[in-house]
């Protein structure tokens, strides 16, 4: 709980921060509901990470999230970790508790899910394999989140194949290694395509993994947001797939933060999309 007597300040720390997106999340829904509270963004170098985080809590700060580079790094610096970041092996939310502790918890898998949810309501990870390309700290939280679903098999591709195979020594034999250069021959027959890498983004190389083996019956999310439909997506959509975009990854991501911290559970709807989106 907070103090009622003082305004509660959250924010997110990386380096570089300018880019996040949490920050108009934040004042949108704090404008909504007409609360009171600051969520600020903080640029904040490794070095200074540790003095920084148990500097915030005297300062009246709840809670932050954390951003690159730090997402991995904060682990070893809280003094609770979920079950759920340990698993990812990262952190996105941290939470000052009124004993002094600082608690590191991981909502990206949760994110990820709820996303799906919204934007495929009749999608179920049980239906079918489940491909996904990249093997950074997005694909280890949508694997986690997939095994959680009751996904069976999950095939896994990365540019550098050491990286996949060491998600499968720790996620175990649901997880499937395949080449990049056969990436697109995994999508054949699966009923869930996600792509976890940065390809497709604006200022990134295009995606070029052939997508003939695509399904009609797939559903299809890319976790890139900019832009909001990549060329994956619109290839999708045009041969009937379902597809969501990976802008609801990020909002519903932050609402169990906001919960924590301000103590309401905020919704995630069109008008935040439009607001994040201006």
């Amino acid at each position: 709980m907070t103090d009622p007597k003082r305004i509660p300040l959250a924010g997110v720390i990386g380096s570089p921060v300018s880019h996040s997106k949490s920050p108009r999340v934040f004042r949108h829904w704090l404008r909504r509901y007409g609360m009171p509270g600051y969520y600020i963004p903080m640029d904040i170098s490794s070095d200074d990470l540790e003095d920084a985080l148990s500097s915030l809590p005297k300062l009246g700060f709840v809670g932050v999230n954390v951003t690159i580079p730090h997402k991995e790094h904060v682990l070893s610096i809280a003094d609770l970790v979920s079950d759920r970041a340990a698993l990812i092996g990262s952190a996105n939310t941290l939470i000052f508790r009124d004993d002094g502790k600082l608690y590191a918890d991981n909502t990206d898998g949760y994110g990820f899910l709820e996303n799906l949810k919204q934007g495929a309501p009749d999608w179920n990870a049980p239906d079918g394999p489940a491909a996904v390309l990249g093997s950074g700290g997005a694909a280890r939280a949508v694997i986690a989140s997939l095994i959680d679903a009751g996904a069976t098999e999950i095939r896994l591709t990365n540019r550098t194949k050491t990286r996949s195979e060491a998600l499968q020594r720790e996620f175990g034999t649901k997880v499937k290694v395949h080449d990049w250069v056969q990436a697109g021959n995994m999508l054949e027959g699966a009923r869930t395509v996600v792509n976890a890498t940065s390809l497709g983004m604006v200022g990134k190389p295009e995606m070029r993994v052939p997508l003939d083996g695509l399904s009609k019956e797939a559903v299809v999310t890319d976790l890139v947001y900019a832009p909001l439909e990549t060329a994956l997506l619109a290839h999708a959509k045009s041969i009937g797939c379902q597809t969501v975009d990976g802008l609801g990854m990020l909002l519903y991501q932050a609402a169990p933060g906001f919960e924590r911290w301000f103590g309401m559970k905020p919704e995630v709807d069109e008008k935040l999309r439009e607001a994040i989106l201006l």
